[in-house]
């Protein structure tokens, strides 16, 4: 059971922070064949914010995948390619590029012309998580990479999880803090922008962004299917609750996928 909540935290933590997400871990550990490979592939849909703070959402169909090799060397839906650099039967801690579909164009909404676009990219991640019986602390700081102007986000999450038969059921809060350029970026209205978006002018500095609540289930269908189903429900805060960019302050990020495990 240890990886699959390794997993299901680092999916609720790329989830809340991105979007959504994370894809779908299928196996327990006391499922996994041996072997130096570990390979699940499926289908999955990814649900978040058509940009942060909106009111409406986006559905987003997208392969998920979960790819290791030594418990080493993994990709896992939105970290493209990672390393664990130190890891043990109950702990792992390393970096990964991680791909991130947070972005912002005046098309999603007619409140955001004059507003400059937001484009999603790749972000550098460093994280480490932590097992103790049911119980799995994890954090992780993401700093932009790609240019996007959207800084540097740090997260801290707990989870407790069970077992009922087939399903791992997973639960816990979280929180989500981010520096001045992040929320500047996506909430911030300089002066500018405020005479060609209509927007007042609203500063920003870094600061909790949200507070969530993760939710995670994993069902084994079978040795080699299994069904997932994440959600990660915030609260927005600070500066992006105060933002006249931001229509509402629910934050809701999910995914499902079924896998298939080789």
């Amino acid at each position: 059971m240890k990886r699959a909540q390794t997993f299901i935290a680092r999916t609720c933590v790329a989830l809340a922070a991105v979007l959504a997400f994370g894809p779908a871990h299928a196996a327990d550990a006391d499922t996994q064949t041996n072997g130096d490979w570990k390979i699940s592939i499926g289908p999955g849909l990814y649900v978040f914010p058509e940009f942060p703070g909106s009111s409406r959402i986006k559905v987003f169909p997208l392969p998920v995948q979960d790819i290791s090799w030594r418990d080493r060397i993994f990709s896992q839906g939105p970290d493209v390619l990672g390393v664990n650099v130190l890891r043990g039967e109950n702990y792992h801690a390393g970096m990964s590029v991680s791909f991130d579909f947070q972005s912002r164009s005046s098309s999603d909404d007619a409140r955001l012309d004059g507003l400059p676009n937001v484009h999603y990219g790749p972000k550098l991640r460093l994280f480490a998580d932590y097992t103790y019986w049911a119980f799995t602390g994890s954090t992780a700081v993401y700093q932009d990479i790609g240019g996007t102007g959207q800084g540097l986000t740090a997260m801290a999450d707990l989870y407790v999880s069970a077992p009922i038969g087939k399903l791992l059921l997973s639960a816990g809060p979280g929180l989500t803090w981010a520096n001045g350029a992040y929320t500047r970026t996506f909430f911030g209205v300089s002066q500018p922008e405020s005479v060609a978006s209509g927007l007042p002018q609203y500063s920003t500095g870094s600061g909790l962004r949200d507070v969530h609540f993760n939710l995670a289930a994993n069902y084994t269908i079978s040795s080699h299917w299994s069904a997932n189903l994440v959600a990660v429900v915030g609260r927005l805060e600070r500066f992006a609750a105060g933002s006249p960019i931001t229509e509402r302050r629910l934050d809701v990020n999910g995914m499902a996928s079924v896998a298939y495990r080789f």
